[in-house]
């Protein structure tokens, strides 16, 4: 039974990578395929609030769950919609009164979902809908807002996509390769089979598969470049200069490591250098994501998720990790890597009225002709 167990989970493996690959051949779009996953990682969980508090006949939950899933969605992807298809928004004169009123929108769709969950209350289960009135906002800002966080990195590059998605599956392979053969010391007992030599081989392993990803990917333009719409082709480009960190450097090496390896000098690409930083968080932060979702599942007595997946639970006990690594990499992205975006100032300018984009421009021109980086006009 367990060699059986170990070919399912084997064959199942082998059937989501082959996926995962041929979702990145497919370009971005196929790539928000994300929404799917997030859709089915709240059904999940919410199915446990259902089960575990026998609320299936509680008026109009399951309803107002599914609701307030639509409503955070609506705010989510409308701000994207809104931050990355500028262009677009202002050829469609209905996109242009979404976009401008989409917070005000957002914000009248939640309040009829509140009104209607007051409405809903009955006697006899105030504590138990309250109960799940807190499970379905707990679950929407774990599943929702960090699902929305993958789709904002893809869009900075598939690179910030693919690498932690790929160094978070490494590190759980490396781990349980390494605490299969050599594990002998337990870590935690929230993951009794979990042992510290699992922990530091998996933490080995993946900075270095980490970095090689990191320079096979660094070399393509198609990985590297922010995910754009071209509003002429009405499709997504991934064409551009590449950054400084997409681009080989030479670093001179330690006095201490030159004398040891005879090298003065290496050359890398400085994506190479934050994917040390990114593979060290998944390996020693990154667990915790599983270690937490060991102990909900043991707070409720249950084994997985659900069945989604024979041999690995449902898709939550697969994205428990990739979670708390999105919002690492948005953190990242934003505090390390990221500068103005001349595209999104300019698609901001565009939206002005004709004056305020005129008195935009002269302030401008007077300004880059006192720094002398334009001739003074006669």
């Amino acid at each position: 039974i367990t060699w059986k167990n170990y070919w399912i989970r084997g064959v199942l493996s082998i059937a989501m990578i082959t996926s995962f690959f041929f979702m990145i051949s497919m370009g971005p779009v196929a790539l928000i395929f994300v929404m799917t996953i997030q859709i089915k990682c709240f059904q999940e969980i919410i199915t446990i609030g259902y089960r575990v508090y026998r609320s299936y006949e509680l008026p109009w939950f399951r309803t107002l769950s599914w609701y307030f899933l639509i409503c955070v969605n609506y705010f989510f992807y409308g701000e994207t919609l809104a931050d990355y298809f500028g262009a677009l928004v202002q050829k469609e004169e209905p996109l242009q009164f979404l976009a401008r009123y989409h917070r005000f929108i957002s914000f009248a769709l939640y309040l009829a979902g509140f009104c209607m969950f007051v409405l809903s209350l009955v006697k006899k289960h105030y504590r138990l809908q309250f109960y799940m009135f807190g499970w379905t906002h707990v679950t929407l800002l774990i599943v929702v807002t960090q699902s929305h966080l993958v789709i904002q990195n893809l869009f900075e590059g598939m690179i910030w996509f693919i690498v932690p998605i790929s160094i978070v599956i490494s590190n759980d392979i490396f781990a349980y390769l390494c605490g299969f053969f050599f594990g002998r010391t337990p870590l935690i007992k929230l993951s009794p089979k979990k042992t510290w030599e699992g922990f530091i081989g998996g933490f080995f392993f993946t900075v270095i598969f980490g970095f090689i990803l990191a320079y096979l990917l660094s070399q393509f333009q198609y990985f590297v470049c922010p995910v754009e719409f071209n509003s002429e082709t009405n499709g997504f480009s991934v064409e551009c200069e590449p950054s400084d960190i997409f681009v080989m450097q030479q670093y001179t090496l330690p006095s201490v490591v030159q004398s040891t390896l005879k090298w003065k000098s290496v050359n890398l690409y400085p994506y190479q250098i934050h994917s040390i930083f990114i593979s060290s968080f998944a390996s020693l932060i990154g667990p915790f994501g599983g270690f937490f979702a060991s102990g909900f599942k043991r707070a409720f007595k249950i084994k997985d998720f659900a069945s989604t997946i024979p041999g690995h639970g449902g898709i939550m006990d697969r994205f428990d990790c990739q979670y708390l690594m999105a919002t690492f990499i948005h953190v990242y992205i934003g505090s390390f890597i990221r500068g103005p975006n001349p595209t999104k100032v300019l698609q901001q300018l565009m939206t002005l009225q004709p004056e305020q984009q005129l008195a935009i421009f002269h302030t401008l021109h007077s300004n880059l002709r006192e720094r002398g980086l334009i001739a003074p006009t006669e």
